[in-house]
């Protein structure tokens, strides 16, 4: 199994990628900023079981199959590609960003079931994710198959919980500034164009980049 050294390296790493802005990240600040705390902890939960999704690919060298099959990462690849940009024209059209006020003074709501999805698919459907798994995880993971399965478990929670308490800030944080935001109106229609044009960006970027 792991020992404690290499696990506690493996932590650093985890912090330090949880601290890097990606997808993830912005989906969790912008669904924080719409909705709430409770609708980023949700869009969190579906990101770690992602993670986990990730983690068993790995711990079951299938995610290799990315390297020896690309016409699989291919697809996964544009999935990914797809589905940010479908994220682009629902902010676009104010459906995944802020939501105006109805009459009587309610916004409408994304419900809870849709953000754990969305957070699920986005961490699901990003091939850099598989391959960062892929690449990592076996530095950190003692060569016996018989435990490789847990070793990867383990290391996806340690991710997990970097990626908790990181992104946990930020919710806390881009809650209060959508309470703060959503009395403004005039913030609606520009927040919304700048979130979709970033997902825009992240699906061409996605498409194109060919690393």
């Amino acid at each position: 199994m792991i020992d404690l050294a290499t696990l506690l390296t493996f932590t650093l790493a985890a912090f330090a990628l949880a601290a890097t802005p990606g997808p993830d990240m912005l989906l969790i600040m912008t669904r924080s900023v719409a909705q709430g705390r409770t609708a980023g902890f949700v869009t969190l939960a579906g990101i770690a079981l992602g993670c986990y999704f990730h983690a068993v690919i790995a711990g079951l060298s299938l995610s290799g199959v990315l390297l020896v099959a690309p016409v699989m990462f291919e697809i996964i690849r544009w999935a990914g590609a797809a589905y940010l940009l479908y994220l682009a024209v629902q902010a676009f059209r104010g459906a995944g960003g802020f939501q105006a006020p109805a009459a009587d003074g309610t916004a409408p709501r994304i419900a809870l079931s849709v953000l754990f999805r969305q957070g699920l698919l986005t961490n699901i459907l990003n091939p850099k994710v598989a391959l960062f798994f892929l690449a990592l995880f076996p530095q950190f993971m003692q060569p016996d198959p018989e435990t490789a399965l847990v070793q990867a478990l383990i290391l996806a929670s340690v991710l997990n919980v970097a990626g908790g308490i990181v992104n946990g800030v930020i919710i806390l944080a881009a809650g209060r500034l959508g309470e703060f935001l959503s009395s403004r109106p005039r913030f609606i229609r520009w927040q919304n164009r700048l979130l979709g044009g970033v997902f825009a960006a992240l699906a061409l970027r996605l498409a194109f980049d060919r690393r």
